[in-house]
């Protein structure tokens, strides 16, 4: 048996700049969706064990403190539609390369 380490270091590249731009482009897609105004809140969930449950109070605390940061945004509406047009093209690169690694996985077997 013999292990083809180039193959491997192929691999292993491959994954590390898949996970980067992942990893980079969702923060800049959530940087930006908070830069146009679009702060997301999470409602809370019911979980056991080790996840920490919010309560309604902190929720209605966190969207207060979103609407409070949206109305001290300092971008224009134009700047705040191109920054909301930018978010989304991050999440659509995100789920261009998670989709192009599910494709490769797939067919390349």
């Amino acid at each position: 048996m013999s292990i083809d380490w180039l193959a491997f270091l192929q691999v292993f590249l491959a994954a590390l700049i898949g996970a980067g731009v992942v990893v980079v482009f969702y923060a800049l897609g959530l940087r930006l969706l908070v830069a146009s105004g679009r702060a997301p809140v999470v409602a809370p969930a019911e979980f056991t064990d080790a996840i920490t449950v919010i309560t309604e109070k902190q929720a209605r605390r966190a969207e207060k403190a979103a609407a409070k940061a949206a109305r001290k945004n300092p971008l224009t509406p134009g700047q705040k539609r191109l920054a909301l047009a930018a978010a989304y093209a991050c999440f659509a690169v995100c789920a261009a390369a998670v989709v192009g690694g599910i494709l490769l996985i797939v067919f390349n077997h």
